[in-house]
């Protein structure tokens, strides 16, 4: 069949499929609404029959059990007795229908009704809706423990706003994580890798990196070259910050972060302000990203250099939930 070429034709394919795929997701998030207001009620039903005193205390423990076997007969999958469990555990959580944040899916819940403490459930509540996680996102956030790592740097004020809110991005200084959590590398013990080795790395999981890296970020390039003085130079890895309207540029190190490196980097952000900038972006943010760092050696080596300029700590491996839980315990209760 001939083609035939009409005027603005190729405007109609494009609004129609922008309709129907906005069309699906919407009936994917109707379904998805309608899934966890059906299992809030059934987890409604299940308290209510409870404390309505038809079973006794010492018949309790089968209830659920029962429930799924039945259930299971009836309907097929979906009636685990750990389903059972969450949808009970949903109506608990909320037991307001019009608290439940309705942008999640079940699974999402699935994986949020799990974690027992309230302030770290809420952060996460609010940091899959702000950045919009899939399922799979939110499961690798909670095993890399991001709540904590962000939690441990705050006062009790920032931690309840952080889980309340969600980590909201409005200076450079919100972008930065201590450590940043690489074990996505998959890179074996003993971890001897240079710098080009993990940025290869790096490239080839880059939608796990961004994730780490967190909301607002664009991909530019890696190995950006830059000529100063008829001599080339390079940046490891150029991002674009679109919320905080910016470059974001990071220097990966092997090893400890020197003072050579504050002042490269320092450089690099003075290049990109002079050369890189068009009208409409902010002064660029510089990411030293090592293996360690001293702490008194930064501060120095940062003394009177940009604030747009950070060092900060990778780690190959996931960190220890239980250390950074009882810095966040101690944070708590020491300043009420």
């Amino acid at each position: 069949m001939e083609t035939i070429k009409i005027k603005n034709y190729d405007l109609l394919i494009h609004q129609i499929s922008e309709t129907y795929i906005q069309g699906q997701k919407n009936a994917v998030a109707a379904v998805n609404r309608s899934m966890v207001e059906t299992y809030w009620k059934i987890g409604q039903y299940i308290v209510e029959f409870e404390q309505g005193g038809y079973i006794k205390a010492a018949y309790g423990k089968a209830l659920l059990p029962n429930l799924s076997k039945d259930l299971t007969l009836s309907f097929g999958k979906g009636f685990s007795v750990s389903n059972i469990i969450r949808m009970r555990q949903l109506y608990a959580v909320y037991p307001i229908s019009a608290e439940l944040p309705h942008k999640l899916s079940w699974t999402h819940f699935v994986e949020l009704l799990k974690i027992d403490d309230p302030i770290e459930r809420s952060f996460y509540i609010s940091q899959t809706m702000l950045e919009n996680w899939s399922t799979t996102e939110l499961i690798r956030q909670k095993k890399a423990s991001l709540f904590l790592r962000l939690a441990v740097s705050k006062d009790r004020d920032g931690i309840l706003k952080l889980a309340k809110q969600g980590q909201m991005v409005e200076k450079p200084k919100d972008l930065i994580r201590e450590p940043y959590i690489l074990e996505f590398l998959r890179i074996p013990e003993p971890y001897h890798l240079n710098e080009t080795e993990i940025e290869r790395r790096i490239i080839e999981h880059l939608q796990y990196f961004l994730l780490e890296l967190g909301k607002g970020f664009a991909f530019i390039g890696r190995q950006y070259r830059i000529m100063l003085g008829n001599r080339p130079h390079y940046v490891d890895l150029v991002f674009y910050h679109r919320i905080l309207k910016c470059f974001v540029l990071i220097d990966l190190k092997k090893e400890e972060a020197g003072y050579e490196d504050v002042g490269q980097m320092n450089m690099y952000l003075g290049y990109f302000e002079n050369e890189e900038n068009t009208e409409g972006d902010n002064p660029p943010i510089g990411i030293v990203l090592a293996k360690e760092k001293d702490d008194l050696l930064v501060k120095y080596a940062m003394h009177n250099i940009s604030s747009q300029l950070f060092v900060s700590k990778y780690q190959l491996y996931l960190p220890d939930n239980q250390t950074l839980q009882d810095q966040l315990t101690d944070l708590l209760q020491n300043t009420r």
